[in-house]
């Protein structure tokens, strides 16, 4: 079984452009479509990179 992050998918999203965030929620099936795409390449690449290599310096930290 692979064990994927979570945490890492959910920072993939939040980084990923707003266009594609906002996108999945248009009318239009080909712009939910293109927006799709574009954030599972955001997450693919996230996946792809090493954490460690992520800047993550505009991130915003949320209090829990």
């Amino acid at each position: 079984m692979i064990r994927v992050d979570t945490t890492l998918i959910a920072d993939a999203l939040l980084t990923a452009p707003g266009w594609a965030r906002v996108g999945i929620t248009e009318p239009s099936e080909h712009l939910r479509r293109d927006a799709a795409e574009e954030l599972a390449r955001a997450v693919a690449a996230s996946l792809a990179d090493d954490d460690e290599t992520l800047d993550h310096s505009d991130q915003l930290a949320l209090a829990l």
